[in-house]
């Protein structure tokens, strides 16, 4: 074998580097980085790692997946292929000979159009992110180009081109087209100005028309790639779920949906739905995502916790549900855990549109009803505003997978002083509210009733090193 020094093979196919390092190289589009693969040869041939996961992900390459190999073989120099942009991830090499390859970014955003080129022989490897269109002109005889990708063809897949001679692109071909082996069909693909950029794969929101639904909707409203699900277009229960949709065609699932009747949920029929909607439903979600390479974002709940704890609580501190509720939301978090691309929101005391307990304690306030509200549970109120704002902020802001507290910022606070400072922002008396322990609360109420952690506060140092700013308190 060849020594550890950088040697080259020499002949007629070529020049091929030996013993370089594995090394990774940026371009210009995002995404379409090249590396440096090392070579192995001698008086014998040659041997070479092509895809090698664990060391070529350590050097930040994502975990692509791939599913499919496959081989072009090329007689003639000259032969030129492309520009395709097919709906999936490619790791593209040279098995022998060698290429001149030209890369466009067709997808939607601020790189559309940028242009990298670069020669590959059996020494260079490129990852080709979905939606950048590939090509490439054979410079060498007998040259097999050979590419890995992360979904099967399907006749149903949707690409998009672009012309090889296209002048706003204005690839610098070493082989003038006109002097080249290349398809009719290759020949008139559309010019740059005439192709509608990629969007990047789908955004599926489940759950859309609850509370944190609703401000997912505001936060995402206008972009065309995101849609929007609630109970009767999808069911987390359906038996079809996991054929309803094309799911490679989807990079990320936000599940807003839940069943949320904390007392219910104590009840026989209660327990059966609760555990079919935030366990079942979750762990077929779970499937879909696995399945699919899908990023799934899940939302859990203070409710995991007993409340016994005197300091907030990390997002590492063991579970310990008291309830049904909590117990179903501790399984369903358990399950997400396991999806290789998992975003867990957890968060306490939520208010949006709809019913909620600021809006309660506004109207009782005008209606002239001194309320009586518990004053041993604390915790502090979060938007759902700002659950959705945090969403997007873990999806966009490359922070790594796992669980994250998300609250309010402002005052730990029992129910009973926020139903004060309710009163006294709405210009009444805040000694209007009396205040009463949860045990004495209950002690009169007809039906099931749920136990409550008595301290809901999430430490949210972990987000916040993110980037993330915590809103302003309600009030």
């Amino acid at each position: 074998m060849a020594s550890k020094r950088s040697t080259r093979r020499r002949g007629s196919d070529g020049v091929t580097e030996y013993g370089k390092q594995l090394k990774v190289t940026d371009t210009p589009i995002p995404g379409l980085v090249v590396f440096d693969l090392p070579v192995h040869g001698d008086a014998r041939g040659w041997f070479k790692e092509n895809w090698q996961r664990e060391k070529m992900t350590a050097l930040g390459l994502p975990d692509f997946g791939p599913v499919q190999n496959n081989i072009s073989f090329n007689d003639a120099v000259g032969t030129t292929r492309g520009i395709h942009a097919e709906p999936w991830d490619k790791w593209v090499s040279v098995a022998t000979g060698r290429i001149f390859g030209a890369w466009v970014d067709l997808r939607e955003g601020p790189t559309f159009g940028a242009v990298y080129t670069t020669e590959l022989d059996p020494s260079k490897a490129i990852f080709v992110p979905r939606g950048v269109g590939n090509s490439y002109q054979t410079l060498e005889p007998n040259t097999a180009y050979t590419y890995l990708v992360n979904d099967h063809w399907s006749p149903t897949a949707e690409y998009s081109f672009l012309n090889l001679a296209d002048e706003t692109a204005a690839i610098d071909w070493p082989i003038p087209l006109d002097q080249v082996e290349i398809s009719e069909k290759d020949k008139n693909h559309p010019r740059l100005a005439d192709v509608v950029p990629i969007p990047p794969k789908k955004i599926l929101i489940i759950g859309a028309n609850g509370q944190l639904g609703s401000a997912l909707r505001t936060s995402y409203a206008g972009v065309r790639h995101v849609e929007f699900a609630d109970r009767s277009s999808l069911s987390l229960l359906s038996p079809d779920l996991l054929s309803s949709r094309n799911w490679g065609d989807y990079g990320t699932i936000i599940n807003a949906a839940a069943y949320t009747k904390v007392d219910a949920a104590e009840t026989s029929d209660g327990r059966r739905v609760a555990w079919a909607t935030n366990v079942s439903g979750v762990a077929r979600l779970a499937q879909i995502a696995t399945m699919n390479k899908i990023t799934l974002v899940h939302v859990s709940s203070d409710y995991v916790f007993d409340g016994s704890l005197e300091r907030p609580y990390r997002e590492d501190d063991p579970v310990c549900p008291l309830g049904v509720y909590g117990q179903t939301k501790a399984a369903g978090d358990a399950i997400v855990s396991t999806v290789p691309q998992h975003f867990i929101v957890r968060t306490s005391w939520v208010v949006g549109d709809g019913h909620n307990f600021v809006r309660t304690m506004t109207s009782l306030a005008s209606r002239g009803v001194d309320p009586t509200v518990v004053d041993d549970q604390f915790g502090r109120l979060t938007p759902a505003a700002d659950i959705a704002r945090s969403i997007r902020h873990l999806l966009e802001s490359g922070a790594p997978f796992g669980i994250y507290n998300v609250t309010g910022g402002g005052d730990v606070l029992s129910w009973a002083e926020i139903a004060r400072r309710v009163f006294m922002s709405a210009g009444h008396d805040p000694a209007r509210v009396a205040g009463v322990t949860t045990a004495a609360y209950y002690a009169s109420t007809d039906g099931a009733v749920s136990p409550r952690p008595r301290n809901s506060v999430l430490d949210t140092t972990k987000i916040v090193s993110t980037g993330f700013t915590l809103g302003d308190a309600l009030i």
